[in-house]
């Protein structure tokens, strides 16, 4: 069965999970001092999870890019425990598309939020890349 972007309607859905290591902790990452979840590494698994809901409807040569991300995390979780990131698809605006984010650990819910990501063309997207470095190599 080909997928395509057709399929994108609210509902779809995807979970992540990690077990949180040292290195997954606000003092290892620089977002703090003390050894438990970042909050960088808790927005990573989030929007990880939005980008797995629809990445697999994406058809060649297209994508998607985070453009907004209002998340809050609300408990700490320590090193050794899961975690496990949930996004659903709430909203489809032509590009735009809109997540529900939730996170919880093995006690309680840790944060959560609402994510935005734009589906773009990669190549048009390579090419204005290609012409900002232009730009920077000859401004420096």
């Amino acid at each position: 069965m080909s997928l395509s972007l057709e399929d994108l309607k609210p509902g779809l859905t995807a979970t992540v999970e990690i077990v949180v290591g040292t290195r997954d902790t606000a003092a290892h990452v620089g977002s703090g001092k003390i050894g438990v979840l970042a909050t960088p590494i808790l927005v990573t698994l989030l929007e990880s999870a939005a980008l797995q809901a629809v990445e697999g409807l994406m058809p060649p040569g297209q994508q998607t890019v985070g453009t907004r991300l209002d998340i809050s995390h609300t408990a700490a979780t320590p090193v050794g425990m899961r975690v496990h990131a949930r996004a659903e698809l709430i909203q489809v605006e032509g590009r735009k598309l809109t997540f529900r984010l939730h996170a919880e650990d093995e006690i309680e819910a840790i944060g959560g939020g609402i994510h935005e990501r734009l589906i773009i063309s990669v190549d048009r997207f390579d090419q204005r890349m290609q012409k900002k470095s232009e730009a920077r190599a000859r401004a420096v």
